[in-house]
């Protein structure tokens, strides 16, 4: 990558959670950030998620809003709740268009789009950015059974990523997390286990 590439990181908050909890390691968001501000111009970083509002206390909300305070921009909207046929309580939320939408508006002010995602319902919009000459690449991670990256999306786009090769880059280290939520375990304003004050993965709404 150029110094002077302009760069948009667009991340599927849902998707990105599920594949690094697969693969067993939190993001370091801060690391992510700086990771990509070493490659180029990063224009903007944007993190989609889809939140319960109604909850007393969504372990989502703290990364929510360390994100908002820290160089990302968090596009968010209220997640649906809805019964399922055998009586039980579900959430759902998609944040799909959402990301389609700011993309291609995004589209002729970068030169490198970088997903975070491996929904294989952005191949279109991979491809429909591609035509308008901006490079783009896939991160997700084929390390799992099944892959968490869906065939299609991972031919469409320029380069694939996998989230394996960047743990060591992006990842938190295991030993500053216990240590936080052993310091934090004993703080009775605060859901046990928890961090409010750095960039932690919550449980994220899931996206289909």
């Amino acid at each position: 990558m150029s110094q002077q590439e302009r760069i948009a990181l667009f991340i599927d908050g849902a998707n990105l959670y599920a594949s690094a909890k697969s693969l067993g390691f939190d993001i370091d968001y801060k690391r992510l950030l700086r990771e990509f501000q070493g490659k180029g111009r990063l224009i903007r970083a944007l993190y989609y998620t889809a939140l319960v509002e109604d909850q007393e206390y969504s372990s989502i909300r703290p990364l929510v809003d360390w994100l908002d305070y820290n160089g990302y921009s968090v596009v968010t909207k209220a997640a649906k709740e809805f019964v399922d046929s055998t009586g039980r309580r579900k959430v759902k939320g998609n944040m799909d268009i959402e990301l389609a939408v700011n993309a291609m508006e995004m589209a002729d002010h970068i030169d490198h789009m970088v997903l975070f995602s491996g929904d294989g319902d952005f191949r279109s919009l991979v491809e429909a950015i591609q035509r308008k000459g901006v490079r783009v690449s896939v991160v997700s991670t084929v390390a799992t059974q099944p892959p968490m990256v869906a065939d299609e999306l991972r031919r469409q786009a320029d380069e694939f990523v996998d989230l394996t090769q960047m743990v060591t880059r992006i990842g938190r280290d295991p030993g500053e997390r216990a240590e936080r939520s052993m310091r934090q375990s004993g703080d009775p304003r605060r859901p046990h286990g928890h961090l409010v004050t750095s960039p932690q993965l919550g449980d994220e709404v899931p996206s289909d």
